[in-house]
């Protein structure tokens, strides 16, 4: 409930003996009270100081009462207006009533019949709010629940794809336990060689789904801070090539014309951009037509922009797998994927303000443009 000095009235009446005595009595019960004489000027004042009440009388030079009414639940509708008519005034006081005045008082204007008008007004006021917050609330609610149901929709479908992706990796790591048993059996180092190789690769392929699925869940604010490039580069590099051990695929990095220092979470950066040159070292693996293949990873800086490309000769995408790439769950890799990984790095190029784009043809090439604002400066 309001306060009575949190609540402003305006009074409108063109007889300056009717607006003193009715500010001397308002201001005495403990309103705010402005003044104006006609409808013209009262609109100025009610655009300067917002009143939630305005009483006003229906007949005045310049702008009446009615005109006044309809202007100021024009531009505020919560606005009450309380209209004050003389003896012989009906037909006025209907249409007032029909343009959304709360109430009507017949002159002599009594003061205690005025103040259970302007209370009523309040009432009605406060109502109108707490609708409002309730409203507010209730909005809030369904989101809230909306969200929820979300959120629920989409762990049912992460533990499916989670569920299938771990009896893939269970099997590939039997298979490996399975060619390094049988390589001890027969004392056939080759072959144990074999089993221990795709022993680490169901561990590689392991330990990077728990890595995305832990950034899925993750829910922070972005910690931006200075970066050095050429050591944000190093560990790319590091990381890559012991990925790139036992493969024929080419890893070139720029190490001139790069900004001197980067901005941004260093750590979700580097989860974004290793996914994405992930699925560049599978589109090489994958890809049987060609014999040399090439992975290029560029920083540059243009004007207030940073540039990063990502490019392969690979097997490329064909334009539905390149629509669904960024998609949760989504996985052109059969088993081998999760369907986290490009959709985190687009989520964390996204948050960073910045943004992806794909040129891709199937069979030759797939190039990833990541567009992020240059806060280094």
């Amino acid at each position: 409930m309001f306060r009575k000095d949190q609540i402003s009235i305006l009074i409108v009446d063109d007889e300056e003996d009717i607006r003193d005595v009715l500010e001397i009595a308002l201001k005495d019960i403990g309103y705010t009270v402005f003044l104006a004489e006609n409808g013209k000027k009262a609109i100025e004042l009610f655009k300067s100081k917002r009143p939630q009440i305005v009483i006003t009388d229906i007949k005045m030079p310049v702008m009446d009462g009615i005109e006044l009414l309809r202007q100021i639940k024009r531009e505020s509708p919560g606005t009450e207006v309380l209209m004050i008519t003389g003896h012989g005034d009906m037909q006025l006081t209907i249409r007032s009533l029909k343009y959304d005045a709360i109430d009507f008082i017949t002159k002599p204007v009594n003061v205690d019949i005025l103040e259970i008008a302007i209370e009523k007004a309040i009432e009605k006021i406060v109502a109108r709010q707490k609708l409002a917050e309730y409203t507010q609330k209730l909005e809030l609610l369904i989101l809230e629940k909306s969200k929820l149901a979300d959120h629920l929709s989409s762990l049912g479908l992460m533990i499916g794809t989670i569920s299938h992706n771990i009896k893939g990796l269970l099997t590939s790591l039997d298979g490996g336990i399975y060619v390094a048993r049988s390589g001890v059996k027969r004392k056939d180092n080759k072959t144990i060689q074999e089993g221990f190789d795709l022993f680490e690769q169901a561990v590689d392929r392991i330990k990077k789904m728990v890595m995305d699925i832990l950034l899925y869940s993750k829910e922070r604010k972005l910690n931006k801070t200075a970066i050095n490039t050429k050591t944000f580069i190093k560990q790319i590099k590091e990381i890559i090539e012991l990925k790139l051990k036992g493969t024929k695929i080419v890893f070139t990095c720029n190490d001139v014309n790069f900004p001197k220092t980067l901005y941004f979470d260093e750590e979700f950066m580097l989860a974004a951009l290793i996914n994405i040159l992930d699925n560049a070292i599978d589109a090489c693996l994958t890809d049987t037509q060609k014999k040399d293949h090439k992975i290029r990873f560029e920083i540059s800086r243009q004007k207030d922009q940073l540039t990063i490309l990502i490019q392969d000769n690979g097997c490329g995408m064909d334009s539905q797998t390149k629509e669904k790439i960024f998609n949760l769950f989504f996985s052109s890799k059969s088993t081998k994927g999760t369907g986290f990984g490009l959709y985190i790095s687009n989520s964390i190029i996204n948050q960073h303000g910045g943004s992806i784009h794909v040129i891709s043809i199937l069979g030759k090439e797939t190039t990833f443009k990541i567009f992020l604002p240059d806060e280094s400066k």
